[in-house]
Parts: C-alpha cells; sequence; structure tokens
C-alpha cells in the first residue's frame, strides 16, 4: 500500500472554503498513491471553539460530497481527517470519514475519547461510541482520532476486529509533541501492526500545532517523518512484512488478560 499522509499548514485567516479547495487539490496531486490522508479538523480547526457551529455540516452536506469527488478525481481511498458533523438534534460529533477509489462513502467513525477534559471537546461535543475498521480496497483501517491515541485498549480492539493499519489523524499541539512520536510507536509496537500519524502545521485558534506527523511499520520503525513545515509524507506499507513479524515473534499469543 502506497500512502500520502498531508501535513499541511493551518492558515487562521483563511476562509473554509479556500481552505477546502486549497486542500483537496493537494489530494488530487497524489494520484499514484493508494491510500492518502488528512488531518483531525483540517475545516474547522481544532482549537477554533467559537467557529465549530458556524462550520458544522451534516454527513450529507458539501463538504463530505467533496470528499468524495477528489477521491475520485483521484482514484484514491481517502481517509478525509475529521470535520465538525451536525446532527439532526443539533449536536456535534468530530467525525472522520473513509472514501473509495470510487468515491462512495465507506465508512464513518465519530471520535470516542473527546479532548478538554471539563473544557473543549467535551464542552462542545458529543462523543462517538463505535470502534470502526474501514475494510477498504487497500486493506482494513482501523479508525482513531488524536486523543484516542492515549489510551491502548481502543487499539488493542481494533487489533482485535482485523485491522492492517492504524490510521490516526491528529491536531495535536507542540506543548506535548514529545508523548506524540512515542505513543504512536508503542500503539504500533504492542499490536505489531503499522500506523500512520498525521498531525497539522501552523497553528490552530492560536493554539501552535507540533508537526511530526510520522508512519511506522508493525516493529515500530519510522518509515517517514514530518519537519516543522506544510508538507506531504510518503511510504509503501508491507503488509507481508507485518505477517513475518508477527510468526517470527508471536507476542499477541502470549496474551492473557
Amino acid at each position: 500500500m502506497q500512502v500520502s499522509a498531508i501535513q499541511f499548514d493551518f492558515i487562521e485567516s483563511e476562509s473554509f472554503d479556500v481552505r477546502v479547495e486549497r486542500i483537496l487539490s493537494l489530494v488530487v496531486d497524489e494520484a499514484e498513491a493508494d491510500l492518502v490522508v488528512l488531518p483531525e479538523l483540517w475545516p474547522n480547526g481544532g482549537f477554533t471553539y467559537q467557529l465549530w457551529q458556524s462550520t458544522a455540516q451534516p454527513l450529507s452536506g458539501e463538504l463530505v460530497h467533496q470528499l468524495q469527488a477528489a477521491a475520485r478525481s483521484a482514484s484514491v481511498v481517502l481517509h478525509g481527517g475529521s470535520f465538525i458533523e451536525r446532527h439532526d438534534d443539533g449536536s456535534l460529533t468530530n467525525t472522520a470519514v473513509v472514501v473509495e477509489r470510487d468515491g462512495s462513502l465507506n465508512a464513518v467513525y465519530r471520535k470516542i475519547h473527546l479532548f478538554g477534559f471539563t473544557e473543549g471537546e467535551p464542552k462542545y461535543l458529543v462523543g462517538g461510541h463505535d470502534v470502526v475498521v474501514a475494510d477498504t480496497s487497500v486493506g482494513k483501517l482501523g479508525l482513531a482520532t488524536c486523543y484516542d491515541l492515549r489510551f491502548p485498549e481502543m487499539f488493542r480492539a481494533l487489533t482485535d476486529a482485523g485491522s492492517d493499519v492504524f490510521v490516526v489523524p491528529a491536531a495535536w499541539p507542540a506543548s506535548r509533541i514529545a508523548h506524540w512520536s512515542v505513543l504512536a510507536r508503542a500503539r504500533a509496537i504492542e499490536n505489531q501492526l503499522p500506523l500512520i500519524a498525521l498531525n497539522t502545521a501552523g497553528a490552530h485558534g492560536g493554539v501552535p500545532m507540533g508537526s511530526a506527523s510520522l508512519i511506522v511499520d508493525a516493529m515500530g520503525l519510522t518509515l517517514a517523518e514530518a519537519g516543522e513545515s506544510e508538507q506531504v509524507i510518503r511510504a509503501e506499507l508491507d503488509f507481508t512484512h507485518t505477517r513475518d513479524w508477527r510468526e517470527r515473534f508471536p507476542a499477541l499469543g502470549d496474551r492473557r488478560l
């Protein structure tokens, strides 16, 4: 599987519509990939709480249609990062979608672990409940978002559900970036699965983002890693390598809990 992960620079002065057009043009440019991944809340902003109501869209809204068109145009499987979804009852969720090469909607994951304790996401959003593995034409994607990375039991559940690779879009701040790569490698190592951890550059709501996106293999070894600025990181994931590693080091078979 050829993966392209787009770590883009979040520009706060950029309008929602201009940002969507700019980022989806980057998706179309990655037509040689099998899987393209976007970051968490890239259209809305991760800490721009005051904008969430006005920029939220339903699952049937224009943003998802645009993601579908971009996937179809590039003929890639597209993990659309996440956006603020508005539901019929007025509630909001942090929602990720996976779109197939033909533009069909493959999977929807609503972020389970909301960050901010009594503030931030828990104040404005409703958390999801379902562990989701997207069974796509390029493999089974175990879906998680940002703060989920701190909860190993979720990744073990995704492993048990048959994931081939974990995909973790994020808006992870620079102040805690030291945790980011350690947790990403740990989730890969303990489950013996590759992991795509895609962060954002720039700032969300005045909060500097940590960048440092990375793709690691089933042994936790780095295949690609980003710097501080906008860039696309690319890597080839070999699921045969994952199977070989699990056969040579069958640690998961020794589970007792």
